[in-house]
């Protein structure tokens, strides 16, 4: 039986947000301390909140992949380097998502696969991104197994995008990302039981400089919702 896909996932009510948890405090976060906390993540007993989408909606074997998260140091703060997929793709049409894709064989780990797809999708010279760790796998209902490599990237950065998979990049403040009361959680009624998702919606300009909105949600969400969960253990 194939899962149910959610086509507008706005539509889907709001049943609250997490105000409750309180902000990261990003003072004082540099690439020695992120490479600190993840030395620190192989040795401790700590699991994501959010593993992945639930029940596949693919019985095919499962399929590696990964997708860098790059942290930009800017000026005014950390940014989180994400994309907004074209709309005629068959998958994730319009979603945004973090640049990234399948391992291919000659990726030697997770993140030259994350590096590669980055450079392939955005432009972003692989010797710009700065490896500092990655987070435990996430797997998604399309059954890929994907690993979210984080990366520091020091500006300047100019990119070029494959038009035919990105209609752009774009960069949110970290301390946005980071900040529970705008995880809102999701639930909506399927195969006989209630089931949920997170978004984060930010209001901000994109690379063309024009104010809009982007629904962050689904994996991406949950993968940062990890890392807030992560940095704040």
């Amino acid at each position: 039986m194939t899962r149910p896909r959610i086509l507008d996932p706005r539509a889907v009510p709001v049943a609250g947000t997490d105000a409750h948890l309180p902000a990261l405090n990003l003072q004082g976060l540099d690439v020695q301390s992120l490479r600190q906390r993840f030395d620190s993540l192989a040795a401790s007993r700590w699991a994501p909140e959010f593993a992945g989408d639930g029940r596949w909606a693919t019985e095919r074997e499962p399929a590696a992949a990964a997708v860098l998260v790059a942290l930009v140091a800017r000026p005014q703060g950390w940014q989180v380097l994400l994309t907004r997929r074209t709309d005629h793709l068959r998958d994730h049409a319009g979603q945004i998502s973090f640049p990234g894709g399948r391992s291919e064989p000659e990726d030697a780990d997770a993140a030259a696969t994350a590096l590669r797809e980055a450079e392939e999708e955005v432009g972003l010279p692989r010797q710009q991104a700065q490896v500092v760790g990655a987070l435990p796998a996430y797997t998604t209902v399309t059954h890929f197994v994907v690993t979210p490599v984080v990366a520091v990237v020091q500006p300047p950065m100019v990119l070029a995008l494959d038009t035919f998979e990105v209609a752009e990049a774009f960069e949110v403040p970290l301390q946005f990302l980071m900040t529970p009361a705008h995880h809102r959680r999701h639930v909506f009624h399927a195969e006989g039981q209630d089931r949920q998702f997170l978004s984060m919606p930010w209001q901000g300009p994109g690379a063309d400089g024009v104010q809009r909105e982007y629904f962050i949600w689904g994996a991406t969400a949950a993968m940062l919702r990890n890392l807030y969960r992560f940095l704040s253990s």
